[in-house]
Formats: C-alpha cells, structure tokens, sequence
C-alpha cells in the first residue's frame, strides 16, 4: 500500500462523515478493511470512502448491513472494485429494490383511502386487513393492541 493513498481512521471519519465507531463497527462486520501500522494505528486506502459512500446509501434504502456485507464478498477489500465487479454486486440488488420500490407506491396510493379511520381494521382495509380477517377479534385497532391486551378483554367478555 503506498502511503500516499492510506488514510487515518479518523481522515475517513472525517470524510466520510461517519463516527470512528461506526468505522470500527463496519470493518468488525468485514464491509471495510484497514492495515495496522507499527504503532497499531488503522491505515486505509483511499478507496473505501466509496465503498462507504455505498454502504451508507444501502442503508437509506432499507438494505440490510448483512446483504450489504454478502454483496461486497465478491469484491476485494484492498482495491477499488472494477466495473465488472461493480455491476455483478449491484445487480444482487435490483430485483429487490424494485420490489420495494413497487411497495411503497402502492403504500403511498393506498394510504389515503384508510387515513382518516385509524383503526385498521375495518371491513376493506387493503392495507393491514385484506379481507376483514380481524373483524372476528372484535372492535377497535386490532393489530395494533397487544396480545396480553386482548387476553384482558377476552377475560372480562367471559
């Protein structure tokens, strides 16, 4: 590694706009690599800002630090990935953001129609309650009240 291209663990930080910690925490779960110099400090090469760049973008769109951490695998963590490498590991994740993509248009068309009942579950609620499966429970919002309430009520129906 030529030092010219190393950076401290906290130039990255720095950079990167991400804690040391978090740092640590990432090269913990193998999504980044540092050497140690003689004096134990972490050295890395400049490249892993945009593999952070993408890790952090990732995260926004809800991908998890596993998946992140199984795409990268087949790239190597001491040098910046090449185009073919690139490609392979983002196409992991296309079919999958295109399905969340599809949900939360579908969220976004729907959530209008049951705004302004709350309960969700009523007779038709797309959303939560396809078909009125929790009509049967009783009244009110039924996914969300808790099991151990719904073991009060059954008691004192009883």
């Amino acid at each position: 590694m030529a030092l010219a291209q190393e950076l401290s663990v906290g130039e990255v930080a720095r950079r990167s706009g991400l804690a040391v910690s978090t740092l640590h925490f990432y090269e913990s779960k193998g999504l980044i690599a540092s050497r140690r110099t003689s004096g134990n400090q972490r050295r890395y090469m400049r490249g892993v800002l945009r593999r952070i760049a993408v890790i952090r973008i990732a995260q926004r769109a809800g991908i998890p630090l596993e998946e992140i951490r199984q795409t990268f695998a087949a790239i190597p963590l001491d040098r910046a990935p090449t185009m073919r490498e690139w490609e392979r590991a983002m196409r992991a994740w296309t079919a999958a953001l295109q399905q969340r993509i599809s949900d939360l248009t579908d969220l976004r068309d729907k959530l209008f129609s049951c705004i302004g009942c709350g309960c969700l579950s009523v007779t038709d609620c797309p959303l939560r309650n396809g078909d009125d499966r929790l009509g049967a429970e009783g009244s009110g919002p039924r996914i969300l009240i808790t099991a151990a309430e719904r073991r009060q009520r059954r008691g004192r129906q009883a």
